[in-house]
């Protein structure tokens, strides 16, 4: 697979429903360009945020400095910093004005190994590389300066791989979130490796 053939998914791919699009990410290819290398990564584990009626989302109390990212038109990055030391990184969905965001959780990698593991070094198996939030972001020395970037045309770009079969999918409330931990908004490829290991109930669904 030449991984810079796959087509880039286009602005229009985020302006849907946010639920539609967490599931819809699932088995793209996450791309770098910025570096000598390519690093690349399939997206196996997501979760979705939105500003109507979900409390642990940054955008439901209304927009501000820090969340402005998320009310703009889908298609771009919202990365925040949290605990003090990691970033996260997130796709913005929906139109104009809606605070909704979907949270990359954990890809497989692809393409760029030797770089990640550069960039990873506590990871003491490759499983371990790129399994949370802020590994990703780790990995793909993704940090503030990519808030805002576009997705369509920036050097971080999510890639459509039609031949990729993504089996099932299952469901389950969302990690370290203290509100509405009901929501059944984690949506990841059932049995991948590298998927995070919530130890939250799931269902499967196929994909």
């Amino acid at each position: 697979m030449n991984i810079l053939e796959l087509p880039v998914l286009e602005r229009a791919f985020y302006v849907r429903p946010t639920l539609d699009v967490a599931q819809d990410l699932l088995g793209a290819v996450l791309v770098s360009t910025e570096g000598p290398d390519i690093v690349a990564g399939r997206v196996v584990e997501v979760e979705a945020y939105h500003q109507d009626g979900d409390r642990a989302a940054h955008s439901y109390r209304g927009r501000t400095k820090r969340n402005e990212i998320m009310f703009r038109e889908g298609g771009i990055l919202y990365v925040y910093f949290t605990y003090g030391m990691h970033f996260c990184m997130n796709v913005v969905t929906e139109r104009e004005g809606v605070g909704a965001a979907v949270l990359i959780r954990a890809v497989e990698p692809l393409a760029g190994l030797e770089i990640i593991r550069q960039r990873r070094p506590a990871a003491r198996r490759d499983e371990d590389l790129t399994n949370g939030p802020a590994k990703v972001c780790q990995a793909f020395a993704v940090d503030r300066r990519h808030n805002g970037l576009s997705l369509v045309a920036g050097p971080l770009t999510l890639r459509r791989d039609a031949g990729y079969r993504a089996g099932k999918i299952a469901t389950s409330p969302r990690i370290g979130i203290r509100e509405s931990v009901e929501l059944p908004w984690r949506f990841f490829l059932d049995g991948n490796p590298y998927v995070g290991k919530g130890k939250r109930a799931a269902r499967s669904r196929s994909g």
